[in-house]
């Protein structure tokens, strides 16, 4: 004859079923707190990609600055402290040297106007010209800027007055040591450094 179950056993039954019942709803709920499509995780992540982003500084950009010479005084450089130069066939929106010029000469250009920045002691305004191959090319006092591919080292001046078109750019954009005419000859002066092309001469 089977045994009928205590009163115990039925209430310790009772208490286990209850207890499982609970565990299968908690699992539940924390399933579905943690279903796809939750926003509370990604916010986070989009915000610090929109904080990287507009704190990223602009790329490229150029400060001009001073350096000095026994005779000419005070002269503007670019990148990396080399020389900048003005060319007087230019005028205060066009190039006059492209090609094999911009070779010899090449332009300081820019991605964008407020990449250029006027160091302490450059007074000139700044501006930029559009070239004809469409990039932005950098203007001090009205004069577009140049480099001298002869130029090695910063704070060498080796274009200096080559062909009596080309001078070292001074605080205010304007040429330094420009002469009223042609440059006189003058044989005991230093030999102009040739262009890159032997030749050529440097415009």
């Amino acid at each position: 004859m089977a045994r009928m179950p205590q009163r115990t056993e039925v209430l310790e039954m009772r208490l286990r079923r209850g207890v499982l019942a609970v565990a299968a709803a908690a699992a539940l709920a924390v399933s579905a707190c943690a279903a796809p499509g939750g926003g509370s995780t990604n916010a986070p992540a989009t915000q610090g990609v929109e904080t990287i982003a507009s704190g990223s500084p602009a790329a490229g950009g150029v400060t001009l600055a001073l350096a000095n010479d026994a005779t000419l005084g005070s002269f503007v450089t670019g990148a990396n402290g080399m020389s900048l130069y003005i060319f007087t066939p230019d005028t205060g929106t066009t190039s006059a040297c492209v090609d094999q010029c911009a070779a010899n000469w090449p332009p300081l250009t820019v991605a964008s106007a407020a990449d250029a920045q006027a160091g302490t002691g450059v007074t000139g305004t700044l501006g930029t010209i559009t070239r004809p191959d469409g990039s932005l090319q950098v203007t001090l006092g009205g004069h577009p800027l140049y480099y001298f591919a002869n130029d090695k080292a910063a704070g060498d001046l080796n274009g200096q007055g080559l062909n009596d078109k080309w001078y070292a750019a001074g605080p205010d954009g304007a040429g330094l040591g420009m002469t009223a005419g042609p440059a006189p000859a003058d044989s005991s002066g230093p030999e102009k450094t040739p262009c890159p092309q032997s030749d050529r001469t440097c415009y």
